[in-house]
């Protein structure tokens, strides 16, 4: 029965988005530093270990719903933050980026020394976008399907060839000349110490002060420093997303909807769509396959490892009984229609005159390619409102 939703409710919910969102910014740079000091090649720190804790508070929601909260509504929740990210990414992350095409088209054509009309197109490297998409397609498309099977163990060996498929997946990206290496920011907790404990000497003029601070906090932090900030960060994302599920089981009941909707739209919107805003960054920049691999990247991730949580540890049924809304099955479906879409017009799309810098062939999308998500979420919200 719906009942009134209280404001503590709310905030508690916001408290925990927002305790998972800046944990995982101190993890990934914590873990991209931790790399470093354990002399990690470059573009592993980037492709992997940053991914890696871009994608945790995704794979932490729906592990501490399944194995801690437990019960009906945990493994609901969890199972609605797994299809969630997915969902969200083949849909809503690629509206986005087409937007910020459109809306920096001029920047880009003033950039590419071409028409305003022109700067709109996006330029990506065709094997490093259709590599992602056909690796997501396989992977989720496979895990889709066995969830109609009622057999635990043929879960449990999609789950351990899901993990295997990743693995392979990452060997694929490491010995892809495409993979480039990243610049580190500055550890965030080594420059905080430095700010609040390193004092002006005698008689030091205050520029030469600020010169020495600066220098002090841009510098290489001890690992103590930098464990420090994994291990804080790893726990508060752990506690948001016990916080997390716990405000969402309560919203859910007050608002009389299913808990795995509220986890469906809700976690990935808030943890995953952030931080895939970088790509609105790369696209104004022009660096259009960065901008749609960080997309199609984190679609291969969250169709191995957060899928297999699922299929380890719940019954995997995607299709609910008769008379209840689909949202589950209807989301996975509309991921896979999305990452097809994108895959057939990446196959199509006209390759543009010259290789990239590093010998590649690249394509151009019509901006509107991408548009097409922002549908595929709307025919989605549609269902929801003619089901709730």
């Amino acid at each position: 029965m719906m009942q009134h939703l209280e404001a503590d409710t709310i905030l508690t919910l916001l408290f925990s988005l927002a305790c998972i969102l800046a944990s995982a910014e101190l993890f990934t740079n914590g873990i991209e530093w931790l790399g470093r000091r354990l002399s990690v090649a470059e573009g592993a720190i980037g492709s992997v270990l940053a991914a890696f804790g871009t994608a945790l508070p995704e794979t932490l929601i729906p592990f501490v719903a399944i194995l801690i909260a437990r019960g009906e509504t945990g493994h609901q929740i969890g199972l609605g933050a797994i299809l969630g990210a997915p969902f969200m990414l083949a849909t809503l992350a690629m509206f986005i980026t087409g937007i910020a095409a459109l809306l920096a088209r001029r920047r880009r054509a003033a950039a590419r020394l071409s028409s305003p009309k022109s700067g709109a197109w996006v330029i990506v490297n065709r094997r490093v976008v259709g590599r992602d998409l056909g690796f997501f397609l396989v992977m989720y498309t496979a895990a889709v399907a066995v969830s109609f099977a009622p057999w635990r163990a043929l879960h449990l060996a999609m789950c351990f060839a899901l993990l295997a498929s990743y693995c392979f997946y990452l060997r694929r990206v490491f010995a892809d000349p495409a993979a480039g290496d990243t610049e580190l920011a500055a550890l965030r907790f080594h420059r905080w110490w430095v700010h609040i404990f390193l004092r002006p000497d005698d008689g030091e003029d205050t520029d030469s002060y600020r010169e020495r601070r600066s220098a002090a906090a841009g510098g290489a932090p001890h690992l103590r420093v930098i464990v420090s900030q994994v291990v804080i960060a790893l726990l508060g994302i752990i506690g948001g997303a016990y916080i997390f599920v716990g405000a969402a089981k309560e919203t859910a009941a007050s608002l009389g909807i299913a808990p795995l909707l509220i986890a469906l739209i809700i976690a990935p919107i808030a943890t995953e769509l952030p931080e895939k805003f970088n790509s609105i960054v790369w696209i104004r920049q022009g660096k259009d396959t960065y901008a749609l691999g960080n997309i199609t990247g984190a679609m291969v991730f969250q169709s191995s490892f957060p899928v297999s949580l699922g299929l380890a540890f719940t019954d995997w049924r995607l299709l609910a009984p008769a008379g209840h809304p689909q949202f589950a099955l209807h989301s996975a479906i509309i991921a896979l229609v999305g990452g097809l879409w994108l895959l057939v017009a990446t196959r199509l799309a006209r390759p543009v005159e010259g290789p990239d810098r590093r010998g590649q062939e690249r394509i151009r999308l019509h901006p509107g390619v991408l548009l097409v998500g922002g549908l595929l979420y709307a025919v989605f919200i549609a269902l929801l409102v003619m089901r709730v």
